[in-house]
């Protein structure tokens, strides 16, 4: 069985993403990334990985945030989740969150998955 993950976020680790890009700047704002959100919220047994990012995938598209889709796409074909899914998902909710944000999501979608050898 595949394991499911979230980021990485430990001490011994390298500095995370938000770390990188914002760690002087803005270091409340990372620990709260680091710490809480995926350190805390995403480990939470109630929902496996694999669903929060079914969830953070669609909600992200939903709202056209783009810009952290990408990121999210990456982490959630690494908790199990197929092109196939994915896809679907978007497809779905082109009907509630509008065509266009359904447009801009499959092309993260597409990019994000180009290549790869998940279930089509």
């Amino acid at each position: 069985m595949t394991e499911h993950t979230s980021p990485d976020t430990s001490a011994s680790k390298e500095p995370s993403g938000a770390a990188r890009q914002f760690g002087d700047f803005a270091p409340a704002l990372v620990h709260f990334t680091d710490d809480v959100l995926f350190g805390e919220v995403w480990t939470r047994p109630e929902l496996s990985p694999r669903d929060r990012s079914l969830i953070t995938v669609t909600a992200l598209a939903a709202a056209g945030n783009t810009e952290q889709l990408t990121f999210h796409l990456g982490l959630a074909r690494q908790n199990g989740l197929t092109e196939t899914e994915v896809t679907e998902a978007i497809t779905h909710l082109a009907f509630y969150a509008g065509w266009p944000r359904a447009m801009s999501a499959m092309t993260a979608a597409k990019q994000a998955f180009s290549g790869s050898q998940d279930d089509k």
